[in-house]
């Protein structure tokens, strides 16, 4: 039960973050780790947990070059 709590804790957090500071998902988590005292590893273990924000954070790791493309349908 913590642990759902805490997803959706951080999850509204970094979202908040992108939305009103307009910076990138890779930066609004690095803030967040830095701010909540949390290595970015451990959250970097849960974020993989999360189909939803692991898709928003690799398609925008894609479209900086971060990461190779991956194949994707044309909408």
């Amino acid at each position: 039960m913590k642990d759902l709590i805490f997803n959706v804790n951080y999850v509204q957090e970094i979202e908040n973050l992108v939305r009103d500071k307009n910076i990138e998902y890779i930066d609004a988590i690095v803030h967040y780790c830095e701010k909540s005292g949390l290595e970015i590893e451990f959250l970097a273990s849960i974020i993989k947990k999360d189909p939803v924000m692991k898709s928003k954070l690799q398609y925008e790791a894609e479209n900086l070059n971060f990461m190779k493309k991956s194949a994707r349908l044309p909408i």
